[in-house]
């Protein structure tokens, strides 16, 4: 895996790395002056708005950051083999989430494992939609190059 794909392996290690500093890294107590908490006091300040709460910004926050984690797995296993993709990436939160309560500042959450789980999810669909899309457009432009081909030829690409 990693030395067919060597730049995709190590864009991984290192969103992994990224991931793990975000996630593993002793926590301040307060989580006033953290970008959630500010953007939930900005949001506050409108009508339209005012129903997110900081546990609602959390959650969104935790699905996106584990989409590119269900990208990047399904690159590197293949998307015959999402499933593979998913449940590494289930298992990588739930141990995230393991770790977490023997880290003091940090607070495990079983709600972490549904929306990071829900955030890989949306990672592999993304993937494989994207995928299936390129494929189609292949195959749209190979049949019409075919098609082009037969006329330059004079040969019929249609057989009774």
């Amino acid at each position: 895996m990693f030395r067919r794909h060597p730049y995709l392996s190590a864009a991984t290690l290192g969103y992994l790395a990224v991931l793990a500093w975000l996630t593993l890294s002793p926590q301040a107590p307060d989580q006033r002056d953290g970008p959630l908490w500010q953007l939930a006091v900005f949001l506050d300040r409108f009508q339209a708005t005012q129903w997110l709460t900081f546990n609602d910004l959390e959650f969104a926050a935790n699905i996106a950051l584990f989409v590119p984690l269900g990208l990047f797995f399904v690159l590197l296993v293949g998307k015959r083999q999402w499933w593979l993709a998913l449940g590494l990436a289930v298992l990588l939160t739930a141990g995230i989430e393991w770790v977490q309560q023997f880290i003091p500042s940090r607070v495990s959450d079983p709600r972490d494992i549904v929306s990071n789980s829900l955030g890989a999810a949306i990672g592999v669909v993304i993937t494989l939609s994207v995928a299936a899309a390129c494929h189609r457009a292949r195959v749209a432009i190979a049949r019409r190059q075919n098609r082009r081909f037969s006329s330059d030829t004079g040969q019929s690409s249609h057989t009774l």
